[in-house]
């Protein structure tokens, strides 16, 4: 009897530590570097939901207020400007424009909001992007620009300069 009950709580115990895990989907991420002048840095990580992508990003050495954010359709942060990254990237063809309001490029994200110290989180679901296949973006590059993002101004949205980059690379 004292067996059973033993065998019972292990059991529980074990499952209860299986349900607050997350197995997941495939995932990704980019380490964000400053570019020439900047002190930004940072990690974001994707992770396949469905037929979309969550991403998580974490950044710091902002100035404070709102933060372009892009996915660009190259993986190369090598130029000291961030301009090696090309392009956000734009499968689709679409005007740039709000990720979550009519049509917009692949690579469109929320804008990263900084508190008083530079500091930035995000977490939003892209839906239509993949992390590989025509809407992967594996491969590609993550901007954190220098001022906000109007969601109007083609092709970039007038967010100014690029102030870290990063490379998605597959986990």
């Amino acid at each position: 009897m004292r067996l059973a009950i033993l065998a019972t709580a292990s059991a529980a115990v074990l499952l209860s530590a299986c349900a607050g895990t997350t197995g997941g989907g495939p995932s990704a991420e980019a380490k964000l570097a400053p570019t020439r002048g900047s002190n930004t840095t940072g990690t974001v990580t994707f992770m396949q939901v469905g037929d979309g992508v969550r991403v998580s990003a974490s950044a710091s050495g902002l100035t404070p207020g709102a933060h372009g954010f892009h996915i660009h359709e190259k993986g190369d942060c090598s130029a000291p400007d961030g301009m090696s990254a090309g392009g956000h990237f734009n499968p689709g063809g679409h005007p740039h424009g709000h990720p979550h309001m009519g049509p917009h490029h692949a690579g469109d994200m929320p804008m990263l909001e900084t508190d008083s110290y530079g500091n930035a989180r995000l977490s939003a679901d892209l839906p239509g992007v993949t992390l590989e296949g025509a809407t992967g973006i594996v491969g590609k590059g993550v901007i954190v620009h220098a001022a906000p993002d109007d969601f109007k101004t083609q092709p970039t949205g007038n967010s100014g300069a690029r102030m870290a980059c990063g490379v998605i690379v597959k986990h």
